[in-house]
């Protein structure tokens, strides 16, 4: 279980490992990408300094796109609306550990938006958030399930990425 995130105790951090998602239990998330122009929004968060589109856990009795508008609102001051869907993703070769121990292999849900009122700011969760070009964002720490689903975001794509499905039919 390899692990490329320093433990600091109260942080979020991943490990990594062929299938180790098979030790942990599914999470759905939905995180919103909100564009401006060419610019993404993007929060840094508190628990491990690292940057992602705002979002979170989708809440029992909750719509995934919901969710992703609630959660951008808690997480920046933000409101957005969900206006298309950019991809489903899950890696199980990633683990978030969460400071309470809890384990968890992510269903991510990422759906576009846009801003409806509201400046983004910090918050609980976040240190900052700040708009950035797809070169600007390359240029920073994101998080890993994030990370390969900005080039989608980005370039007005759908995401999908094949290579996982791809390798397990090849053995």
């Amino acid at each position: 279980m390899g692990n490329d995130t320093p433990h600091v105790p109260g942080y979020t951090r991943h490990e990594f490992g062929d299938r180790i998602g098979a030790t942990a239990r599914l999470r759905i998330g939905a995180a919103a990408a909100v564009m401006d122009g060419d610019r993404l929004l993007l929060t840094k968060r508190t628990d491990n300094d690292e940057w992602c589109m705002p979002g979170g856990a989708v809440e029992p009795g909750e719509r995934p796109a919901e969710a992703a508008e609630r959660e951008t609102l808690e997480e920046t001051g933000l409101s957005v609306r969900v206006t298309g869907l950019v991809g489903v993703y899950s890696n199980p070769d990633v683990v978030v550990v969460y400071p309470d121990g809890n384990r968890v292999q992510i269903v991510g849900v990422v759906f576009r938006a846009e801003a409806v009122s509201g400046e983004a700011g910090p918050s609980a969760e976040v240190s900052e958030s700040g708009w950035f070009t797809a070169e600007e964002a390359a240029q920073l720490t994101v998080i890993a399930g994030h990370r390969p689903v900005l080039p989608a975001v980005f370039a007005g794509e759908v995401y999908y990425d094949g290579s996982a499905a791809d390798q397990a039919a090849e053995e």
